[in-house]
């Protein structure tokens, strides 16, 4: 195959990709590969061909997507060979550079992958490309290229690139010569096709999609966590969106915004000056909102960095109106604006001293500045990213759902709720622009043919005003001249759904720090009571475990949202199961091992509630695991283990098997009845670490959401 041929420049039809070893494919993957055929890929194939090439992914999907585009194991290996060799043979090292150059003078013509920056020399009126991994520069560009890629200019765009050698006599002419470049981007998609495809998908399978398609296995999130995901990628959907995201390392933050589409641009907090992000008044050159759908700050938090005034005030003028001043002229952009940072304390210790902005450098705690973020992300809520997190299904070329979040954002899709709900007349206008460009480019993103269910809407709605909640409740604490505001909404039947944000439930102590308008509206949000505390008193302050009697023990139902921590047996159970001697469980998914663990916190429960002298009869009534024969065999091993396990502490565990069982509930000799929504199963994954702090309490780690009702029935 000669080089013409194994680098093309076009993506062929019906190009998809699939695997070396591939494993069997899933339900949700064969309905991707039925309905978008020629634009998915399977993920891991990224890793696999990547090596050491310092290239982004959507460059090497590119690649993957024009070879290895069958689903016959041998023609899928071949492709990947295919690819390989293409990087081994085009894709530039910068510690073969030199041999490279070598290549391409011996040859007279060679093809190269690099990154490719143009700038204008002024002296002579030409425009000249720079060559980041091979290392030449001033080499002639015609002025036809750079008008049909202005990204050249700023930035740098990744390419297949055509370069000659020929020397001249003339020492000021540059022996490189540009014969042809492409930019590595897709070049047409159907969007009447996406749209139709798009409705054979439920809308958990449509999630699943697009949390493939960023490169992560969806069985190991949670629906919160799946959101979360998917707001990283609103700035490309949605004009003129500003994101923060602050949590530790390690979460992902800046991925997206370096790997996921050839239209954003990610940089240094530390690197960023007026002339590069908006104009350089001395040559009139537009900085990187004029050319770039999402301009992303990384490392941007560190509160003793050094930053330029000027910035912050023309930044917060773009954030604002969309627009920056060039002289005496104003000029507009679309650009969103993304600002991702590490966070050095915990969540609960910002509440207490200062705010959740806290690690911003000093000119950007400023509540002018932060009141023009849309959505702040909770990145203390996102996994630290493991190996098992990757995903080995398939999802989208990187680069056609770039352009197809590209092609939306003219789209305006901020009132497809209000024919269900109401906002709050309280919120203000900056609240509600906040709200509504989450609202829209969630929308777009799940729902890109604009309809829902009512359900679907609300869920969406909840979670854009929360990322804004977010927002407004830490700019009260930096500037207390703001009104607090009731933060939800009204349904079409008049009822008041309060809307909180997750870290005002875990920690309320320290939400609402001696502030009296803070505790008002602490009651207008309704969320479900501090993890800790079971009972409250008559005026309404919870009453910590410790000091209840059984007369104050809460009575009714409590809902928990996915992703809270600070929850535990110790608080949801242990109170009324204290003094009981005979105690039924009744839940049918006691069968994996994190579900037995599940069971057997609950008798470390019991054993330290009880009396070392009294026994306790705890009867467990369950459902066999149905999937085999070596699985009920270890559903067996397991539930052996928990009953040998707490004989030790005095406890008689005796197991039913019912296979009508669909409820789940617990029920004690003292009178009480637990209903549990999702049963014991109310942990996400941990690690099972010996070092990790969630795998030893179960205070640090999260839940899924879950509701418990608790009935006193004598």
């Amino acid at each position: 195959m000669n080089e013409e041929s194994e680098v093309s420049q076009e993506v062929p039809a019906g190009a998809s990709a699939s695997a070396q070893a591939t494993p069997a494919l899933s339900e949700l993957d064969r309905k991707i590969n039925k309905f978008f055929p020629g634009v998915v890929v399977r993920k891991d194939l990224v890793k696999a061909v990547k090596g050491n090439a310092i290239v982004p992914s959507y460059v090497l999907e590119y690649l993957l997507g024009q070879y290895a585009a069958s689903d016959d194991e041998a023609t899928i290996q071949a492709g990947i060979d295919t690819v390989r060799k293409i990087l081994a043979e085009h894709y530039v090292n910068r510690n073969q550079s030199e041999l490279v150059k070598s290549t391409i003078k011996e040859r007279g013509r060679h093809r190269i992958i690099d990154k490719v920056t143009a700038t204008l020399n002024e002296k002579d009126d030409v425009y000249q490309a720079e060559f980041a991994n091979l290392g030449i520069k001033g080499v002639l560009v015609e002025s036809a290229t750079i008008k049909a890629h202005p990204k050249l200019l700023v930035g740098g765009v990744w390419c297949i690139c055509d370069v000659e050698y020929f020397h001249s006599d003339d020492a000021r002419v540059v022996p490189w010569i540009l014969g042809s470049i492409k930019p590595i981007q897709l070049s047409k998609f159907d969007f009447e096709a996406y749209l139709a495809a798009r409705g054979e998908f439920t809308t958990g399978e449509w999630t699943d999609l697009l949390v493939q398609s960023i490169g992560f296995n969806p069985g190991l999130f949670g629906r919160r966590a799946k959101l979360i995901q998917l707001v990283r990628l609103i700035p490309f959907v949605e004009r003129n969106y500003n994101l923060v995201e602050l949590g530790p390392k390690g979460t992902g933050k800046s991925h997206i915004f370096s790997e996921f589409s050839p239209h954003g641009m990610l940089i240094s907090g530390g690197e960023v000056t007026v002339p590069k992000l908006f104009v350089n008044n001395s040559n009139g050159r537009i900085g990187l909102v004029g050319y770039w759908d999402v301009v992303a700050f990384d490392e941007f938090a560190g509160k003793k960095k050094r930053t330029d005034k000027a910035l912050v005030d023309i930044m917060k003028n773009y954030m604002a109106n969309k627009s920056f001043s060039r002289g005496v002229e104003t000029l507009g952009a679309e650009a969103s604006m993304v600002f991702v940072g590490n966070t050095s304390h915990t969540v609960p210790y910002m509440l207490k001293h200062s705010d959740l902005f806290d690690e911003l450098p000093e000119s950007y705690h400023d509540s002018a500045y932060l009141d023009r973020l849309h959505h702040y992300i909770p990145g203390w809520e996102v996994d630290t990213i493991r190996n098992e997190m990757f995903s080995n299904g398939y999802g989208f070329v990187v680069d056609y759902i770039a352009e197809v979040l590209k092609s939306m954002r003219s789209a305006d899709y901020s009132d497809r709720y209000q024919q269900h709900f109401t906002l709050s007349s309280d919120i203000s206008t900056r609240d509600r622009d906040g709200i509504h460009k989450t609202f829209s480019g969630l929308m777009k993103i799940l729902y890109p043919h604009g309809e829902a269910s009512s359900e679907e809407i609300e869920e969406i709605l909840q979670f854009a005003i929360e990322g804004r909640k977010r927002v407004k409740d830490q700019i009260l604490r930096i500037d207390s001249t703001m009104g607090h505001v009731k933060f939800g909404y009204l349904d079409m039947a008049g009822t008041w759904h309060p809307v909180s944000t997750l870290e005002e439930d875990e920690y309320p102590e320290y939400y609402y720090r001696e502030d009296s308008g803070a505790a008002e509206a602490k009651d207008v949000t309704g969320g479900p009571p501090a993890a800790g505390f079971v009972a409250t008193t008559e005026g309404g302050q919870p009453t910590p475990v410790e000091s209840i009697t059984e007369k104050l023990l809460f009575e009714g139902h409590r809902e928990f949202q996915e992703n809270q921590r600070g929850i535990s047996f110790d608080t949801l159970l242990a109170p009324y199961l204290r003094g009981a001697t005979q105690i039924t469980i009744i839940d049918p998914y006691i069968r994996q091992f994190h579900q037995a663990r599940n069971l057997m916190e609950v008798i470390e429960c019991i054993a330290a509630t009880k009396e070392a002298a009294d026994e306790v009869s705890v009867k467990l009534i369950t459902s066999e695991n149905t999937e085999g024969e070596d699985k009920l065999r270890k559903q067996f091993e397991l539930l052996l283990k928990v009953k040998q396990g707490a004989s030790v502490g005095g406890i008689d565990v005796d197991v039913i098997f019912d296979g009508s069982l669909h409820d789940r509930s617990i029920l004690t000799d003292t009178g009480w009845r637990i209903l549990l929504g999702r049963g014991l199963d109310i942990f996400q994954h941990v690690t099972g670490d010996a070092f990790d702090l969630a795998s030893r309490l179960q205070e640090f780690r999260q839940v899924k959401a879950f509701g418990v009702t608790y009935i006193r029935e004598i």
